[in-house]
């Protein structure tokens, strides 16, 4: 029983944190306001880009 409560707190532990490892901070229905800090919406490809640096 230690074992198998010991696997079920590593699992619930883990999996959250793989599932945002994988999202990588983009949003499935990307938008201009789900652009990341330092990112601008490209239109004409419809995602989000680095902005440009002067």
């Amino acid at each position: 029983m230690k074992i198998l409560a010991t696997l079920s707190v590593l699992t619930l532990t883990v999996l959250p944190t793989l599932a945002l490892a994988t999202c990588r901070g983009e949003a499935l229905d990307q938008t201009a306001a789900s652009c990341l800090p330092g990112m601008i919406w490209d239109a004409e490809t419809g995602t989000c880009v680095e902005a440009p640096t002067s």
